[in-house]
């Protein structure tokens, strides 16, 4: 076991008045907390993920058919909202012409401009769909990042957010680490990914919210393609 704290002159038992994961092996809290995750209605998202070189920061609310949120990917930050298949994205005029900000005055910054703002349908067929799409997706998202590698251990009690934890890592700590709730249902809280991958906190498990489509004189629909971006 890594990190086991010493409790010097105290019999203090650390997993007493928890709900009892901290003294099962690494493989079945990871087992547990997936459980707990899956099963959850409701969460709210925020850190960073870094994939295939890029670094995205997210701050997104996910339910079971679908998500609202921020990502900032390369320091441009955008607004996705999902409600069953129907994805909307907004963001501002740069994202759709990033020469606008240099004065560009094509039509493409005109199109640009219409745009501003503006919660813009994104066709299933547009390859934006699957590049963002999956960032609303409580499902894939979580089968995506809920990943330690390696040998797994447990890596000692900790403390989330006031939330008192118990930590699992992969190969000493080089393939993740994922601190796991003690207190109520076991949610993971807050995963660091292996490789420097990005850190992410989970909150809000279970509490639901409403989502609510755009105003249709907030909503730009494009058919069949997007411009491009």
């Amino acid at each position: 076991m890594l990190g086991t704290a010493v409790l010097t002159g105290c019999s203090e038992d650390p997993d007493a008045g928890t709900n009892g994961v901290g003294k099962l092996p690494a493989e079945e809290i990871q087992s547990r907390t997936r459980a707990a995750a899956e099963s959850a209605t409701a969460v709210h998202l925020s850190g960073t993920v870094v994939t295939s070189g890029r670094t995205y920061s997210l701050d997104m609310r996910l339910t079971s058919d679908g998500g609202s949120g921020e990502v900032t990917d390369e320091g441009t930050t955008f607004h996705l909202l999902r409600i069953g298949e129907q994805l909307f994205l907004k963001a501002g005029a740069e994202f759709w012409h990033p020469e606008h900000a240099e004065g560009d005055d094509s039509e493409d910054t005109a199109a640009a401009d219409k745009l501003d703002g503006k919660y813009v349908k994104v066709p299933q067929g547009d390859p934006s769909y699957k590049r963002f799409s999956g960032f609303t997706d409580k499902d894939v998202l979580l089968d995506g990042v809920l990943n330690l590698h390696g040998t797994l251990e447990t890596d000692g009690h900790h403390e989330e957010s006031g939330t008192r934890t118990i930590r699992i890592a992969g190969d000493d700590g080089s393939g993740g680490t994922l601190d796991v709730s003690l207190q109520g249902r076991p949610y993971p809280l807050r995963l660091v990914r292996a490789g420097s991958a990005g850190t992410l906190r989970f909150t809000d498990w279970g509490r639901d919210f409403k989502l609510e489509e755009p105003k249709e004189d907030e909503t730009v629909d494009y058919g069949k393609a997007l411009p491009a971006s």
